[in-house]
């Protein structure tokens, strides 16, 4: 597991969060493939943006980034990883979802009710991270973000398309024009 101990700093960099709408979004990321200060940099970001209240998880697409890494801060766990793969899910449940990149909306989305990802850390070596409930929730929506999936794709048919009504009827939704 890594730990956000790691690159603690004095001062918190939170990044603004990308909304529904914005290709980065609908874009797989890329792998990380070098390690330097700006990946560094990035998990810092990462780690930083997942430390405001409310949030479970902050993938690197949402603060604009398109490579393969997350953060997340869960009942008091908190670290990230890069490469994620999702290996590993049992078990289901259903239960109210939502996204920092769609605020304010949060529908019944069914997920595994555990889930395991593999990585790496900023040193290039394998880490693990397993987790039940909210923890496989978020493991799942953090990956899902970096293979260019939004929860709400997730949603079934009918819900979709009337969550996909509420979004249009937001005053920060961005369509691209």
């Amino acid at each position: 597991m890594v730990r956000a101990e790691e690159l603690e700093g004095a001062t918190l960099t939170i990044k603004p969060i990308r909304r529904f709408g914005d290709p980065v979004l609908r874009t797989v990321a890329e792998p990380v493939t070098v390690f330097d200060d700006r990946i560094t940099s990035l998990v810092t970001d990462l780690l930083d943006t997942v430390t405001e209240p409310g949030r479970a998880g902050v993938a690197a697409p949402q603060i604009g980034v398109s490579l393969r890494a997350f953060s997340y801060n869960v009942d008091g766990e908190k670290g990230y990883v890069l490469n994620p793969e999702l290996v590993e899910t049992s078990g289901e449940q259903d239960g109210e979802e939502g996204c920092l990149s769609v605020p304010g909306l949060s529908y019944p989305t069914h997920r595994a009710s555990h889930a395991v990802v593999r990585g790496v850390n900023l040193r290039n070596e394998p880490v693990t991270v397993a987790g039940d409930d909210l923890m496989a929730r978020c493991l799942q929506h953090e990956t899902d973000h970096l293979d260019g999936i939004v929860y709400l794709q997730r949603l079934e048919p009918e819900k979709r398309r009337s969550a996909m009504k509420d979004v249009r009827g937001t005053d920060w939704f961005w369509n691209g024009n």
